[in-house]
C-alpha cells in the first residue's frame, strides 16, 4: 500500500468505545491469552530446567559451576534475540496487520520447544546437543520477541477506553496460566528420581508443547484485523518504515518503556529463575532440592492471576503512573526483607515471600504496564514501539540476570545480599522513570502521535 503522509484519525471521544465489538473482543482475549500461556510455559520450562538441569545434561565438561553458568549464558542468548524478533515481526505488524504476527510467533515459540525435547544430550552426541539447544532457544526467543507486544497492541485495540487497563490486563492470566502449567509440570517431575529425570522425563515438557501450538493457532485463524489497523488503512496512513518513524519521533518513549520494565521484567526472572537455582544449587540453602522453587512459582502464579487482573482494572481508576510508581516503590522496600527471610530456610517462609514478590510486586508494574506500552505510541508504529521497549529491556533486565547474579553468587559465595541488591536496583530504576513517564488512561488509540 503507499504510503501517504500521516493524517491523524481523531474520532470522537466515544467513538472508540461505541465500536467495541464484543465478539470480536471474545476472541482477541482469547487468542492473546493462549499465546501468552504458550510463550510463558516455554519460558518457565526452559528457565526450570536451565536452573536445573541442563547444565549436567548438555555442559557437563564444565563442571558443577562452569555447566550452571553456561545453562545460564544460553538462556540469556534467546532474551539478546528477542529484539531481533520483536524488530521484524513490529515491522510486519505495523505494516501489514497485527494478526499475521500473532500467527507466526506461536509457530515459532512452540516449535522450537518442541524440537529442544528432541536434542540429543552431552553424553549421546558432545557439544551436539549443546550447540542446537543454543540454536533453538535463539529460535525460540525470535517467536517471543514479538508476542507479547502482539498481544499487548492486539487487545489494547481492541478493547473499551474506560476499561482498557482490565482489559488490556487479561491476557496476561495466560501468562500465570504458563506458569502454573510449567512450574507445576517441573514440581512434579522433580519427585521423580534424578536418574530418570535427567534420563528422558526432562523432555516431556517440551515435546507437550505442540498442544498450545495447535490450540493458539486454531483460534487465532479466526481472528479479524483490529479496528485500529483497519482505520489505517481506511485513510491511507500505514507506513512502509515503522522503524524509521519510531526513530524520529519516539525514542524517549521507548526510553520510558524500557525504564518502567526493568523493575517488572528484572524481578520477574529474578524471582523464577535466578532465586530457583540459587536454592538448589551446590552450597545453595536448600542444596539439590529440585521441588521447592518450582512449587513456590506454583503457588505464586495462582495469587498472579488474579492481581495482574485486579492492578490492571485499578489503573483505569486511578491511573497507570499511580499504581506502577507504588508497585515499583512495594518491590523496592521489600527487596532485602524479602531475600533475607529467604536466606532463612524455612519453605513455609520461602513459598510466602516467593509469593509476595511475584503477585504483589511484579504484578503491580505488570498490570498498569499491559495497557500503559500501546497508549505511549502513535498507531503507525505502536507494534513496533511496543516491541522494542519489551525486548531491548528484556535483554537488560530479565535476560542477563541469571547470569549476572550467577557470576555475583559465586564471587560472593551464594550471598543472598547479592539478589536482594540486584531486585532493589532494578526496582529504583522502574519507580525514577515514572516521574517521566507521561499519564496514558483513556488515550485515543487512533492517534498517530504519540503520547506526551
Amino acid at each position: 500500500m503507499t504510503t501517504q503522509p500521516l493524517q491523524p484519525t481523531t474520532p470522537s471521544r466515544n467513538q472508540a468505545d461505541d465500536k467495541v465489538d464484543p465478539e470480536q473482543l471474545r476472541r482477541a482475549t482469547l487468542a492473546s491469552s493462549v499465546g501468552s500461556a504458550l510463550e510463558y510455559y516455554d519460558f518457565y520450562i526452559f528457565g526450570l530446567a536451565t536452573a536445573l538441569i541442563f547444565g549436567p545434561l548438555f555442559f557437563a565438561p564444565l563442571g558443577a559451576t562452569g555447566a550452571l553458568l553456561a545453562a545460564f549464558g544460553t538462556y540469556g542468548v534467546g532474551f539478546a534475540a528477542r529484539p531481533f524478533g520483536g524488530l521484524i515481526f513490529g515491522y510486519i505488524g505495523d505494516r501489514f496487520g497485527r494478526k499475521q504476527v500473532l500467527l507466526l510467533t506461536v509457530g515459532l515459540m512452540g516449535g522450537a520447544s518442541f524440537a529442544i525435547g528432541l536434542l540429543p544430550t552431552y553424553s549421546q552426541a558432545g557439544m551436539v546437543g549443546a550447540i542446537l539447544l543454543v540454536v533453538l532457544r535463539i529460535v525460540q526467543g525470535l517467536g517471543a520477541g514479538a508476542e507479547q507486544a502482539g498481544a499487548t497492541t492486539l487487545i489494547s485495540e481492541v478493547a473499551p477506553r474506560k476499561r482498557r487497563g482490565f482489559f488490556a490486563a487479561l491476557p496476561f492470566v495466560g501468562i500465570q496460566i504458563g506458569t502454573l502449567l510449567g512450574a507445576g509440570t517441573f514440581a512434579l517431575l522433580g519427585l521423580a528420581r534424578p536418574e530418570v529425570l535427567e534420563g528422558w522425563l526432562w523432555r516431556l515438557p517440551f515435546l507437550a508443547s505442540v498442544l498450545l501450538i495447535a490450540v493458539a493457532i486454531y483460534i487465532r485463524l479466526k481472528l479479524k484485523e483490529t479496528p485500529v489497523f483497519q482505520e489505517l488503512e481506511k485513510h491511507k496512513n500505514v507506513t512502509k518504515n515503522p522503524l524509521g518513524v519510531l526513530w524520529r519521533s519516539s525514542k524517549k518513549n521507548v526510553l520510558i518503556g524500557i525504564g518502567l520494565r526493568m523493575g517488572e521484567n528484572g524481578n520477574s526472572t529474578i524471582y523464577s529463575t535466578l532465586l530457583v537455582g540459587f536454592m538448589a544449587a551446590k552450597g545453595g540453602i536448600f542444596e539439590g532440592d529440585k521441588f521447592i522453587g518450582p512449587v513456590g512459582l506454583l503457588i505464586a502464579a495462582g495469587f498472579s492471576a488474579v492481581m495482574v487482573i485486579t492492578f490492571g482494572a485499578l489503573s483505569d481508576r486511578v491511573g497507570r503512573i499511580k499504581v506502577y510508581r507504588y508497585g515499583a516503590l512495594f518491590q523496592l522496600v521489600f527487596a532485602f526483607p524479602a531475600f533475607y527471610l529467604i536466606s532463612l530456610g524455612n519453605v513455609t517462609l520461602v513459598w510466602i515471600v516467593m509469593s509476595v514478590g511475584i503477585a504483589l510486586g511484579v504484578q503491580s508494574m505488570l498490570g498498569p504496564q499491559c495497557a500503559m506500552l500501546p497508549e505511549l505510541f502513535g498507531a503507525t508504529h505502536r507494534f513496533t514501539g511496543v516491541a522494542m521497549s519489551r525486548e531491548i529491556s528484556a535483554v537488560f533486565a530479565g535476560g542477563i540476570a541469571p547470569f549476572v547474579g550467577g557470576v555475583l553468587l559465586a564471587v560472593t559465595n551464594q550471598s543472598w545480599m547479592v539478589l536482594a541488591g540486584y531486585s532493589l536496583v532494578l526496582a529504583a530504576i522502574s519507580f525514577a522513570t515514572t516521574f517521566v513517564a507521561p499519564e496514558t488512561v483513556g488515550r485515543d488509540l487512533n492517534l498517530v502521535e504519540d503520547a506526551t
